[in-house]
């Protein structure tokens, strides 16, 4: 049996940790490439399709997918990366912000290149390109990309007298007070949401944190003019509704909330209005979607994009191997098969297309030119751990003065990125 074939098993059957596949070409002479994919980020149909497409284009090589769960998988990716010998990854799929804590120290290969010659890095979306930088190189490649819109009940909207919906931030205060009425809630917008804070403060020009320079210290910026400007506008739009200022998006699962009211709102991925149809088919034919609304009718708001990029780890043996896997999953072919089959968005804005007529992807794809990632330092994760952001925004929408409040979730921040000023 060709190792191909075995490696479709692994894929099938999901194994988390990885099949212990044993080669059995017999001496063929063709080498194995090695792919960490994450669980659920492509079906088992594209697997299928894009093995045996790369194979047929590539003779000398075999490919051998191996599915990974995400709880964990910082730890697996590292000691994979830190280990010496050539059992481990060609290619890896890492979060889109994770990239900067893997090319710490010089364990992952330099893409610049490529990207620059070969892969359109100038079409790339920013919010995948720019968190694959790390020192001013380029070590993740993007491959998808996933970022919250506006998922809202034509009906509510219908009977509020809204047409259509809204462009503007202004538009969009003014569409959700009308919507905030009668026992309705106008959105659903949890008080610790910082995602979606965030796209309001790079709207406004601020950032979560800035650095002194390349290489130099991070330093918390919620206390910035600007990002007290997004800050204000969140507690404008969180007070046409009841969303709990105490809690995120998760407790509870916001789908689950506008699934058993009248929410008029919610802001998400696309993907949640299949939950929120499980929970309540009658909604069926009664959900629209559109991008979170910018300062100007002529561009949509920025928003944090989530999604993969490919990585290829140092001390790989299959160099050219894991490059050829990179560029077919990120080339125009296979991203945008990847795109339709999973309604992602695809790596590049050129390709925005391949989702047109699905409503809640070509929202998210007209969002995704607008997207942001959050600082690109290794040390970002211990700022989520602890997460200064959420207790300030609660604060803030309990009715605390936002600035000496930022001033104090900055100074936490920067504590955080920079280990020598605690």
């Amino acid at each position: 049996m060709r190792r191909r074939l075995l490696a479709l098993v692994c894929v099938s059957a999901s194994v988390l940790s990885g099949c212990d596949l044993i080669s059995q070409d017999g001496g063929s002479g063709r080498n194995t490439v090695s792919v960490w994919l994450m669980k659920g980020s492509a079906s088992e149909d594209f697997l299928k399709r894009f093995t045996e497409g790369f194979e047929a284009d590539h003779p000398d090589l075999d490919l051998d997918i191996r599915i990974q769960e995400w709880t964990g998988i910082g730890d697996k990716v590292q000691a994979a990366l830190k280990a010496d010998g050539t059992d481990g990854p060609d290619v890896v799929e890492v979060g889109n912000t994770q990239v900067p804590q893997y090319a710490e120290g010089g364990r992952l290969q330099d893409l610049t290149l490529e990207s620059m010659r070969d892969w359109g890095i100038r079409d790339w979306l920013p919010g995948l390109a720019e968190p694959g930088q790390w020192m001013s190189q380029q070590f993740g490649v993007p491959w998808y990309a996933a970022n919250r819109v506006v998922i809202y009940r034509k009906d509510l909207f219908e009977q509020a007298g809204v047409n259509e919906p809204p462009r503007t931030r202004e538009e969009w205060l003014d569409a959700t007070e009308k919507l905030d009425k009668n026992g309705d809630q106008g959105i659903y917008l949890a008080g610790q949401d910082w995602y979606t804070l965030a796209g309001f403060i790079w709207d406004e020009g601020g950032e979560l944190a800035t650095q002194a320079g390349e290489g130099g210290a991070w330093t918390g910026a919620l206390d910035s003019g600007a990002a007290l400007r997004g800050m204000d506008f969140y507690r404008e739009l969180q007070a046409l509704g009841d969303g709990p200022v105490d809690a995120d998006e998760e407790h509870p699962p916001q789908s689950g909330v506008f699934a058993k009211g009248r929410v008029a709102q919610i802001i998400a991925v696309p993907g949640q209005a299949q939950s929120v149809l499980r929970e309540n088919p009658d909604l069926k034919g009664k959900i629209g979607f559109f991008p979170v609304p910018g300062k100007s009718a002529d561009k949509p708001g920025a928003v944090f994009t989530g999604g993969s990029d490919l990585v290829v780890p140092k001390n790989t043996d299959q160099e050219e191997g894991a490059l050829a896997v990179i560029e077919a999953l990120a080339g125009e072919k296979w991203n945008t098969d990847l795109a339709r089959t999973m309604n992602y968005v695809p790596n590049k804005k050129s390709l925005a297309e391949a989702v047109s007529g699905e409503e809640g992807a070509e929202a998210m794809a007209a969002g995704a030119a607008q997207g942001r990632a959050t600082p690109g330092t290794p040390q970002w994760g211990a700022v989520e751990a602890d997460n200064p952001i959420k207790e300030y925004m609660t604060k803030v929408l309990k009715g605390a003065e936002a600035k000496p409040e930022a001033r104090k979730a900055s100074d936490r921040i920067t504590e955080l990125l920079d280990p020598n000023t605690r």
